[in-house]
């Protein structure tokens, strides 16, 4: 998905890639295909992001940018089972916080680096019918504007990106709900990595792959009613 497309954009630049995934097969795939180091395991765990950074720094010496990319949409309410709700908060959540955690010191240490937290439009706006993803995604989004503000004048860049529908999996996994939502404008990952790329020249903190969801936030922050009032619309729409 995604993060495959961003290996390959990254690569194709000159790039020294890390491929990570819990799938070792899909990892070394793409690792295979750019010439990269393929470093498969959990990256939401403490040990599993300890042994991606490990691997990185044995192999090139340093870190220069870390994708926190792993996510899972989990569906439902309050009724979703605990495990949803934990799962959900491990990977779109805690992952990024222990990524941030291990990279951070050689970062500050050096005066750079750069830290791309994929968060998702549900960070900004929501995602009906998953609370959990919603939830997630937004505390996702609050860590990664936490960093840009603590850390910016200490050379580290901090971005969010925020796409509505890709064409991966995970829409895939959202079933009739997500396709009726997001399937008319998803777009493929290629095009995420395009404008992953052209953000990467002017540090912006929020990369929206969908231009309009900067139009549909800013509506959510000043008409709240007005905003809730049109996702009711939707929520009506569905099955």
């Amino acid at each position: 998905g995604i993060g495959a497309a961003l290996c390959r954009r990254f690569a194709a630049h000159g790039a020294a890639v890390v491929v990570n995934d819990l799938d070792a097969e899909a990892a070394r795939s793409v690792a295979d295909e750019i010439g990269g180091l393929a470093a498969p395991g959990d990256a939401a765990t403490e040990d599993g992001v300890a042994e991606l950074v490990g691997a990185a720094n044995e192999r090139h010496g340093r870190i220069d940018m870390f994708c926190a990319n792993a996510g899972i949409g989990e569906s439902g309410g309050p009724e979703a089972a605990e495990s949803a709700w934990e799962r959900s908060w491990e990977i779109n959540v805690m992952a990024h916080v222990r990524a941030a955690r291990a990279v951070l010191p050689q970062w500050l240490e050096r005066g750079q680096g750069r830290f791309l937290s994929t968060v998702s439009a549900a960070g900004l706006l929501t995602m009906l019918g998953s609370a959990p993803y919603s939830v997630s995604k937004h505390a996702a989004l609050g860590f990664a504007e936490w960093l840009a503000i603590t850390y910016a004048d200490r050379g580290v860049t901090v971005q969010a990106l925020c796409p509505q529908g890709v064409r991966t999996n995970l829409l895939d996994d959202t079933g009739e709900t997500g396709k009726l939502l997001l399937g008319d404008s998803a777009i493929e990952p290629e095009q995420v990595a395009d404008e992953v790329l052209a953000a990467l020249g002017d540090d912006r903190f929020l990369i929206l792959p969908h231009p309009e969801v900067a139009g549909y936030y800013a509506l959510r922050a000043a008409e709240p009613g007005k905003w809730q009032g049109g996702m009711r619309k939707l929520q009506r729409g569905l099955p």
